[in-house]
């Protein structure tokens, strides 16, 4: 009787310790497991429609309406210059002149040997009504006077070379040309420009090229002037320039104004209407990648990255013209410590600063 009860003694003994050991497990297992994280909690800005006036603003220059450099057409020794540097000209004055006397010598002799030949052909004319002479002798005399009238046309025409004139009224620039000197081709006499009436040149991005219409009115200023002129796009490049993706846009300027100087460099700013649905973002809620920009979207309270498309920028919103829709909610905080997947929690919503 008493060694049962030392056995039943040790046998509850037994099942208490393994008891006290399983229970011990079952603790260390619950503490080992890891607590869920509580939700991240960030700021966040729901995605509007609102108002977009597009406008952007281009560097560009003045440039006039007509200008070129003046070359003599053959070599010679200056005999005139009948400019003054900085001078209105009018179309088809005469600029400078070059030596013809040789060319004014041939032309003399030409005349003389026409004269000549006029007389001889009347006086086969004559002879070609009684049958003193035949045909082919009249015929051969006529070929003459018509020669030496083509001779004459060309020595006029080389003594025309040799005027330099005015192909439009302008303005003439600068010039180291005086009687007596030798000249050539290649020779630059001076520059001719039409200034009474300018033109604007600049560029914008490919993707405002179709929105550049002939006709388009735009507006520009100048350095050290606070007034705005403006100008209307008469035409643009027919091809996008490969280094900058840009397009080369010339636009007349209204009217002329001394203050406006040829060469000058302007800032363009070009009105591209108004979007009253544009999807605009605070520039803190972009996350520039290699190829591409995304945003970290909240949808029922889970992050997710959206590639987005962005268009036109200030300095606190950029527009988001595809990847998000209106009613979105991106995160304008803590975007370096969310993980697409993850739990947020968004703060109350406050405007920004600026808006």
């Amino acid at each position: 009787m008493l060694e049962k009860i030392k056995l039943i003694t040790a046998f509850s003994g037994l099942l208490v310790l393994f008891s006290c050991q399983s229970s011990s497990k079952e603790e260390n297992k619950q503490a080992s497991k890891p607590a869920t994280p509580p939700a991240a909690k960030v700021d966040g800005f729901i995605v509007t429609p609102q108002l977009l006036s597009q406008d952007i603003e281009v560097p560009g220059s003045l440039a006039a309406y007509q200008e070129v450099e003046l070359h003599p057409e053959v070599a010679g020794r200056v005999t005139g210059v009948y400019f003054r540097e900085g001078s209105n000209v009018a179309q088809g004055s005469m600029i400078l002149k070059i030596y013809d006397g040789d060319l004014q010598a041939q032309l003399q002799k030409l005349l003389v040997q026409l004269k000549t030949a006029d007389q001889t052909a009347e006086r086969y004319a004559a002879l070609l009504k009684i049958n003193g002479v035949s045909q082919q002798e009249y015929d051969l005399n006529v070929l003459a006077v018509n020669n030496i009238r083509a001779d004459i046309n060309i020595i006029r025409t080389n003594i025309a070379r040799t005027s330099l004139r005015a192909p439009f009224s302008g303005k003439m620039g600068t010039s180291t040309i005086t009687p007596g000197a030798y000249i050539s081709p290649t020779t630059i006499i001076t520059t001719l420009r039409k200034v009474s009436q300018l033109k604007l040149e600049f560029t914008v991005p490919e993707k405002y090229g179709a929105q550049m219409k002939p006709g388009s009115l735009i507006h520009f200023t100048v350095e050290n002037n606070n007034a705005s002129y403006s100008a209307k796009i008469t035409a643009t490049e027919n091809n996008i320039t490969a280094e900058t993706r840009s397009l080369k846009v010339i636009a007349l300027v209204d009217k002329a104004n001394a203050q406006l100087i040829a060469g000058s460099f302007t800032k363009v700013q070009i009105p591209l209407g108004e979007n009253n649905a544009a999807l605009m973002i605070p520039t803190q809620a972009i996350i520039p990648q290699a190829r591409n920009k995304k945003v970290m979207a909240v949808r029922n309270g889970i992050a997710s990255m959206e590639t987005v498309t962005t268009g036109i920028r200030d300095s606190a919103m950029v527009e988001i013209t595809t990847g998000l829709k209106a009613g979105d909610t991106v995160l304008i905080t803590g975007l370096l410590s969310t993980k697409p997947g993850s739990k947020v929690q968004i703060g109350p919503l406050r405007p920004l600063k600026g808006n």
